[in-house]
């Protein structure tokens, strides 16, 4: 039996590829939704309860700590996103108060979905490994829906963002959706290949080197034509490992796996975006500005193999607009624009650019283009709405100050809800601590610490609350 034919069934087993909206209806899946916000609660009152001891009001601290420690963990493990059919809902105690008070089940139909949002928090790191926590937030017809890894997190993620329209998916959604595959799969993919553990490849990353095309531009016709299918299909396969394993963290044998693909298919145009995009996580995981280097020299790489792919253009485009390369970013837009002019990614990435630089009548122009050919009614009306909302900050100076204003007080809010976080568990730490040191020096330094705890949570309950009114986009008085 040959390689390719053992190679088929692993294929078989790999993360699940968009659909064609419209033709595809998920199975029932459901996953435990953000529990950031029960946690919060939870040591809030939690901080509130051991207050109220020490102002002796004992039976408040009691219902504080049991609400804190019995009820948001109840709360927090019924609060579920679920997705059937093609329904994307919650159940729990938030989805029974938001229909309460507002007369709106938290439902949204798949075909309403705007954006996805997915991002990436480094939780632990060990050895060549990264232990990441993905977040991701679905938003549409102003619901949002926000659930994280854990659970079921990555059936969700293969039976929701399969579903969904590229347009709608940033990135990370995007690379998730594609490779984010269940460890039993990938260890029979490693197993194939006979990769290296991490543990034979220390050291080897830092030293990888991406040479730029000058350097083998003369061989790159010979090897196209000398590869066979076989060997086509293996650096398809070291291509989809590679992305798997770095979706999973394991991120010096993703950068073996990306080594033999690019001897496999060096001029390859999405093998070389993707590589510059996991050069730029272990840039971030390893503090190495080197590396960082090295992804932009792969997006180079990448938008000189692309030709005529403006999907691949739009999306190294996209990649160059993080890095903060405007100029890069903005050129690759416009030839994805020319290739494709129905490409509504590329319309709202100039749009995006444009207002980084501050041009808000582009910004206006590049919304409403994207209205016009938008692929659906959920990102028409999301173009819409971006273009109505710059369109009156261009026309209107009173709603433009009124805008800015907010924008500076949310921003002067958000460092002093991090400032009291900061006073808060000090002084929490002072006033535990004073109650053993004593009073070295004549002062109560446990009472001083509960008074500027106290004020501190006070504080930060009030910026918080003013934070979640602030961040929503005032609307446009009606004369």
């Amino acid at each position: 039996m040959t390689k390719t034919a053992h190679i088929e069934p692993v294929i078989a087993g790999a993360p699940a590829k968009p659909v064609l909206p419209g033709t595809e209806q998920a199975p029932l899946v459901t996953v435990r939704s953000s529990p950031g916000g029960y946690i919060i609660i939870a040591l809030a009152l939690t901080l509130t309860s051991l207050l109220l001891v020490r102002a002796e009001f004992d039976e408040a601290a009691i219902i504080a700590l049991v609400t804190a420690w019995v009820f948001m963990p109840l709360a927090a493990f019924t609060d579920r996103i679920r997705v059937e059919g093609r329904i994307l809902s919650r159940t729990g105690l938030v989805a029974f108060l938001h229909k309460i008070f507002k007369g709106r089940a938290l439902r949204l139909d798949i075909d309403e979905v705007e954006r996805i949002e997915t991002y990436a928090v480094r939780t632990l790191r060990r050895g060549g490994s990264v232990r990441y926590r993905y977040r991701s937030e679905v938003a549409g017809r102003g619901l949002s829906f926000t659930f994280a890894s854990g659970g079921n997190y990555r059936r969700m993620v293969r039976s929701l963002f399969s579903l969904i329209r590229d347009e709608k998916l940033d990135a990370r959604s995007r690379e998730l959706r594609d490779y984010l595959s269940d460890p039993r799969s990938l260890r029979e993919m490693i197993k194939l290949l006979r990769l290296a553990p991490s543990s034979v490849l220390e050291g080897a990353l830092p030293d990888f080197r991406l040479l730029e095309r000058k350097h083998r531009e003369d061989k790159l016709s010979a090897e196209a034509a000398a590869l066979s299918s076989t060997e086509r299909e293996r650096g398809q396969l070291l291509r989809l490992v590679a992305n798997g394993l770095r979706a999973a963290g394991r991120l010096r044998e993703a950068a073996e796996a990306f080594r033999r693909a690019l001897l496999v298919t060096p001029h390859d145009g999405w093998l070389l975006y993707e590589f510059a995009r996991f050069l730029r996580s272990q840039a971030s995981a390893l503090s190495d500005a080197r590396l960082l280097s090295r992804s932009r020299a792969g997006l180079r790489l990448a938008a000189r193999y692309a030709g005529e792919d403006a999907q691949l253009l739009a999306r190294i485009a996209e990649s160059f607009f993080e890095f903060g390369d405007m100029m890069r970013a903005s050129r690759l837009f416009r030839l994805s624009l020319e290739l494709q002019p129905r490409s509504f990614h590329a319309e709202t990435g100039l749009a995006e650019i444009a207002l980084r630089s501050g041009k808000l009548a582009h910004v206006i122009h590049h919304y409403q283009a994207a209205t016009r050919i938008a692929p659906d009614e959920a990102t028409a009306r999301f173009a819409r709405r971006e273009a109505d909302y710059y369109a009156l900050l261009n026309d209107d100076d009173e709603y433009l100050s009124s805008e800015l204003r907010r924008i500076n007080w949310l921003q002067t809010l958000q460092t002093v809800r991090r400032w009291t976080t900061r006073i808060m568990l000090t002084s929490t730490l002072l006033a535990i601590g004073g109650a053993y040191i004593g009073d070295p020096l004549g002062t109560d330094l446990s009472d001083i610490g509960w008074s500027l705890t106290a004020s501190s949570l006070v504080a930060w309950l009030i910026a918080h609350l003013l934070i979640n009114l602030l961040s929503r986009r005032r609307p446009h008085p009606v004369e």
